[in-house]
């Protein structure tokens, strides 16, 4: 990773830790889901309107480390307006990023401002932190009530 692409890692990942987007309870959501990462603690309780297949509002609460409030911030930004289908592959793209690193196969265009996430994929032990929110997401539109686990 370049030095410039780090420097941004821990800045968004700082601002975003501090400070979460859609950080608030929804009113009369049509998805949620609850995700847990018993490694560290991290939990999220991620909800959504869905409205004609289009992820209308999202919003999370939850406590957890810097990464894991981040990544879910960020998740919230960037689905939100989405289709459902469109979602479900970006959650694909950013979970190979983390768990295949930079160099996989996804193109680094194609995340967006996501890309920063990358910088989890040095710190092995952090990948549960950020990818619980995005497995909640899969599993909120999905209407599947079971909560989610990282292990």
């Amino acid at each position: 990773m370049s030095d410039a692409l780090r420097e941004l890692y821990q800045e968004v990942i700082v601002d975003h830790g501090k400070r979460p987007r859609n950080f608030h309870r929804l009113e009369a959501p049509s998805h949620s889901a609850e995700g847990f990462n018993p490694l560290c603690g991290d939990q999220l309780r991620l909800e959504l309107k869905l409205v004609d297949g289009v992820i209308e509002d999202i919003a999370f609460q939850g406590q957890g480390c810097a990464i894991a409030q981040a990544s879910a911030s960020l998740l919230t930004l960037a689905v939100k307006g989405m289709r459902q289908e469109q979602a479900l592959e970006l959650f694909a793209r950013v979970h190979a990023l983390l768990t295949e690193g930079p160099s996989g196969q996804v193109p680094t265009e194609a995340l967006g401002k996501l890309v920063v996430l990358a910088g989890v994929w040095e710190f092995p032990l952090r990948v549960k932190c950020a990818t619980l929110a995005w497995h909640t997401l899969r599993s909120a539109l999905a209407g599947d009530t079971t909560p989610v686990s990282t292990e």
